[in-house]
């Protein structure tokens, strides 16, 4: 038997050589460059029906205020409560990647809704409505946008 701690004299060693372990690395590597990439951006577009469905439910009540009021609101105040406050722009329960704001145009007869992107959302973003239903973005994924008359989600284009 033999006693000492590495193979006789012909016997073939196991494991792996330093080559193998070399090429094993780099394989993880360039996968792990392809992936986290296409993660990123899959987490990003997880993250903005939070925009378009807060937008949506503003134009809802911003249209169901004018009905009531035959304004979107009085001053530079979107759809004011009885006390003056704003009623659209209230920080909605459970939003944390976009901070929402409203502005009148026209009298008190238009409006622009914005959502913009926190820095919790990793890259700026920022979406608009009207009060004529025109949907716009102004900056996806930290450059800016111009003539974009969508929302955007994955590429430059509607």
């Amino acid at each position: 038997m033999n006693a000492l701690p590495f193979p006789a004299v012909g016997a073939r060693a196991r494991g792996f050589t330093i080559l193998e372990l070399m090429v094993a690395v780099a394989i993880v590597g360039i996968l792990a460059a392809v992936a986290l990439p296409s993660y990123t951006d899959y987490l990003r577009r997880g993250r903005l029906p939070e925009a378009f469905t807060f937008l949506s439910n503003y134009q809802v009540r911003m249209e169901q205020h004018y009905q009531d009021f035959r304004a979107y609101g009085s001053g530079s105040t979107c759809a004011p409560d009885s006390a003056g406050n704003s009623k659209i722009v209230a920080a909605p329960t459970g939003v944390k990647y976009f901070t929402f704001s409203c502005s009148l145009t026209d009298g008190g007869q238009g409006y622009l809704l914005t959502a913009t992107g926190t820095t919790a959302l990793g890259s700026a973003h920022v979406y608009t409505l009207t009060h004529a239903n025109v949907k716009a973005t102004t900056r996806f994924k930290g450059e800016d946008m111009t003539g974009k008359a969508c929302w955007l989600v994955r590429g430059g284009e509607c």
